[in-house]
This record gives structure tokens, C-alpha cells and sequence, in this order.
């Protein structure tokens, strides 16, 4: 989808061709089931269609009530996890409470309105529009549109353009969430049924009274096996569960990253041994501002995979790079793992971040439950970030994430 960048000089748009627009976004949204992807089209749509400086969704939290910023085009993603948006006390509050629109041309004599965010990421708020998000029978949130560019006012086609378009995103958020959940559950129970089928065989020989004991010692270490792989299934699926359902909160900081990057070659650095891989890590000096935590978790994810599908005496390279002004709205860092392995076709790369996709050709080599990577993907995108892949057939791949960097102080 292309937007048009807002500009004070634009002209009032045909009302025919706005409506037409606005037909075409909806068509988009209905098209989607990626739930970030989602709300960056319906944030770029609020943008264009209403021209506005800014604009945000707020989602009330299903688990505590709480309403909290999901995406916005004005703040950083670890600046969204330090806010909570009162319900009493804040114009988005009202709204949601009250299920109505609110228009505010003049920010500063509206009594309602929560300054803490303004202060947060250092922001001034002019004027408002803001129309409640509704599923069939209840407000999930706020779509909110910020400070209308030159001297215009919101009039009634802004406050109909709002309420169509939220309307419409409400119904495809939820379909989304309704989506993933049952996409994901018939997954989870595809998945699990190999490892308790091999379970459940391998006690049935177990009973068996003319078992070699070799045999027994065999089938005792694979059932090892496949309850080791059970567990770390079933903490790969919370993990999605709580990233796909947005209750799992970031929690940023400050922090040397290659010091992270140490930590994390020293944890692998057993596995490596094992395979004669040598690692080459970054030693350059960065600072990043993210969940260190979140961050460790991607980093050990990628270098691991790089021990498990690299050859026998390969080498894993580990490296950093300031990202430019440009390409990002703020300071990023682009972080690359790249091995000397087998590499990935070129047909098999598009669906590398998928969940529970796993290259056939690779299977022989180690097992996974296929969901590392898709948690990779969710975890980079909450921190605003992107993660891709490049890879070439016996050359081996390079995996490239990026993350908030530090702001000079």
C-alpha cells in the first residue's frame, strides 16, 4: 500500500476519490492477518487520509483493563511499554468508556487531556481527533489522530473518515487475533502429536518381556529425546502465545551490546566446540536501548542455529553496524549472524520466518520445533525493528536484525 506523505500544501481531495480511498484501505485490512502489519497500514491510512502529523492505535488489554499505546507514528516502541493511558483522567479513556468520538482544537483549555505522554517522548500536542475501535459488541480501543497540519480544523468529513476507517480496523483486528488463535492451536496440536506418538510406541516396546537390552537403552534415551523436545515446544508456543496476544510487555534499557554479544558466544561456545566451529564476534563498542533479555533470546536463537546448520569446522561471524538516519526515523543498529554452513534455497527463504516452518532438505541435519525464528521476527518488530535473511546454496546464510540504538545524551 502507498501513502501519500502529508503535506500542509496539499489540496482538499475530491470527495469521490477520498471515499474511493477509503474503500481501497478497507479492502487492504480485510486482506490482512499479520496483526502488526495491520495496525502500521491503519496508522498510515489515519496519517494520509485525515492529514495529520501524527497518529496512534491504543488497545484496551484484555488481561488487566489497561489502555496502552500498540503502535504509534510518533513513538519509539520501548518508549510505548513506560505508558498507560488512565481511563479516568485522559480523552482516550473517555472514549472508550463512552464509545463516542472527540474532537479537541485546542489542546491546551481541554481539561481531560493526560499530559503524561507529551512529556514522556518529549512531544506537543495541538489538537486531537480520536474515534472509539469497536468489534460487534464491545470498544477494543482508540484510533487517534494528532495535530492537523496548517491552520485546519477537524470537520465533520474527518470525524466520518475516522469512524469508517476504525470501524473497518476493528473488525479486522479482531479477525486477526480470531485468526492467529485458531490458526495457531491447530498448528500446536499438528506438532505435538509426533513426539507423544513416539512416546506412546516406544512404552508400548517398552512392555515388551523379549526386549534385547540393547534395545531398551535405545529406546530410553529417545524417549529422552522427545520429552526434551516436548518442553522446549511447549515454551516456544507461550512465547508466541504471549507475543501474538501483545501481553508479553518489553521491558528496555540501556545497555552494551557487545557485551551481550559475549555473554551469548560463551553460552554457544560448547556447541561450537563440539563441531570445530570457530566464532568470530564483534568487539567494537555499541550501545543499544531494547529489552536486553528479549534481545539475548533473538541472538542465541540465530547464533545456535548457525552452530546447528554449519559444517564441520566452519565459522560463525557476528557483527555490527550503525543503520543510517534515512532508512530509520531513529537511531538503529543492524546486528548479523552469518555462518559458513549449507545455506537455504531461494524457494525455501520466503518462508523462513514462518511458524513451524522447517527446510526439508535440513532435516536430517538437526531438529527444531520451527518456531525459533517466528518468535525472532516478533520479538525485532515490537522493538520496531526488522529481521531478513540472506543465503546462497553452500555458501552458508547471514540472518539481519535490526534494534533501537542508544541516543547520545
Amino acid at each position: 500500500m502507498t501513502l501519500h506523505h502529508p503535506n500542509s500544501n496539499m489540496g482538499r481531495r475530491d470527495l469521490l476519490d477520498h471515499y474511493e480511498r477509503i474503500m481501497e484501505i478497507s479492502l487492504e485490512l480485510n486482506a490482512t492477518f499479520d496483526l502488526m502489519s495491520l495496525l502500521r497500514k491503519i496508522v498510515s491510512a489515519a496519517r494520509e487520509l485525515i492529514h495529520t502529523e501524527a497518529a496512534s492505535i491504543m488497545l484496551v488489554d484484555e488481561a488487566t483493563g489497561q489502555l496502552r499505546f500498540t503502535i504509534a507514528s510518533n513513538i519509539k516502541p520501548h518508549e510505548m511499554e513506560n505508558i498507560v493511558i488512565p481511563m479516568e483522567g485522559s480523552v482516550a479513556g473517555w472514549i472508550v468508556t463512552h464509545g463516542e468520538p472527540r474532537v479537541i482544537n485546542n489542546i491546551e483549555i481541554e481539561p481531560q487531556h493526560f499530559e503524561g505522554v507529551d512529556k514522556e517522548i518529549h512531544f506537543q500536542t495541538r489538537n486531537m481527533l480520536g474515534v472509539p475501535m469497536r468489534t460487534h459488541d464491545k470498544v477494543i480501543g482508540v484510533l487517534q489522530a494528532v495535530n492537523k497540519y496548517g491552520d485546519e480544523r477537524f470537520n465533520d468529513d474527518d470525524i466520518m473518515t475516522a469512524r469508517t476507517l476504525a470501524s473497518q480496523a476493528g473488525i479486522a483486528i479482531e479477525n486477526a487475533r480470531l485468526f492467529q488463535q485458531s490458526d495457531f492451536i491447530s498448528e500446536m496440536v499438528h506438532e505435538l502429536r509426533t513426539p507423544l506418538l513416539a512416546l506412546r510406541a516406544s512404552t508400548t516396546l517398552l512392555q515388551r518381556d523379549d526386549l534385547p537390552e540393547d534395545k531398551h537403552d535405545n529406546i530410553v534415551v529417545r524417549m529422552r529425546s522427545e520429552t526434551d523436545r516436548l518442553i522446549e515446544m511447549t515454551s516456544d508456543f507461550l512465547d508466541v502465545a504471549r507475543l501474538e496476544s501483545g501481553r508479553e510487555s518489553l521491558k528496555s534499557i540501556d545497555f552494551d551490546l557487545t557485551d551481550l554479544l559475549q555473554e551469548c558466544a560463551e553460552v554457544v561456545a560448547p556447541q561450537a566446540k563440539d563441531k570445530n566451529i570457530t566464532l568470530h564476534v564483534e568487539e567494537e563498542i555499541f550501545h543499544a536501548a531494547a529489552d536486553r533479555g528479549k534481545i539475548k533470546q533473538v541472538l542465541l536463537n540465530l547464533m545456535t542455529n548457525a552452530i546447528k546448520y554449519n559444517r564441520e569446522g566452519g565459522e560463525i561471524f557476528v557483527e555490527v553496524e550503525p543503520m543510517s538516519e534515512e532508512e530509520y526515523e531513529h537511531p538503529f543498529l543492524q546486528i548479523s549472524v552469518r555462518d559458513t554452513g549449507y545455506g537455504i534455497s531461494e524457494e525455501h527463504q520466503k518462508n523462513m520466518f514462518q511458524k513451524f516452518y522447517r527446510v526439508p532438505a535440513l532435516n536430517d541435519v538437526a531438529r527444531g520445533t520451527g518456531l525459533g525464528l517466528a518468535i525472532c521476527k516478533q520479538i525485532v518488530e515490537a522493538h520496531g525493528g526488522r529481521i531478513r535473511l540472506q543465503s546462497q546454496l553452500d555458501v552458508g546464510s547471514t540472518f539481519m536484525f535490526t534494534i533501537p540504538r542508544q541516543e547520545d545524551k
